[in-house]
């Protein structure tokens, strides 16, 4: 879903170089709702949230040019609502998660979540934990492979590698 978002953020936002900045901003955003509840449906939430950030962005830049108004009429992408199976499919998958990351050893499960949820520097991490920071590439390697092992029976469709190919398992040719 990052890469949509990215590609999303692309075609929305005419400055690139702020592209990194708001996706850490749309995170924050939609982790923070999370705390709260969780959204039934994530995608149509995840861009929602992006499209409010690029609204509250343009509104508070001094001058607004007039492709950015034009920009902002383009911007409806929560017309999509997905059916009652899927709704429930996507909320059994995020509870599967949930107890796939609770079942991380402590530190794994702490490790990971400040790296990939939090997004914090791997150096951060580590000074903040006390580790070294190959035990936090570590850690964060550990919790990515549990949590893969842990979803890859549930997942609904296959998940392709880099080059549009699904990942070999071990011991295939």
């Amino acid at each position: 879903m990052e890469a949509a978002l990215t590609g999303y953020l692309r075609r929305k936002w005419r400055e690139a170089s702020e592209i990194p900045d708001l996706r850490q901003e749309i995170y924050t955003r939609v982790y923070e709702a999370a705390t709260v509840a969780i959204p039934e449906m994530t995608k149509p939430f995840l861009f929602m949230t992006a499209r409010n950030l690029l609204i509250d962005r343009a509104r508070r830049a001094q001058v607004v040019s007039i492709e950015t108004v034009i920009d902002l009429e383009d911007l409806d992408v929560a017309d999509t609502v997905p059916d009652p199976e899927q709704n429930a499919g996507g909320r059994e998958i995020l509870r599967l998660l949930q107890a796939a990351i609770n079942r991380l050893p402590p530190r794994c499960r702490e490790v990971t979540l400040l790296r990939k949820v939090h997004g914090l520097p791997q150096r951060d991490v580590a000074r903040r934990m006390g580790i070294s920071e190959s035990t936090v590439e570590q850690q964060v390697a550990k919790g990515v492979r549990l949590i893969a092992d842990a979803m890859v029976d549930i997942v609904p469709e296959p998940v392709t590698g880099r080059f549009g190919r699904r990942p070999r398992k071990v011991g295939q040719p």
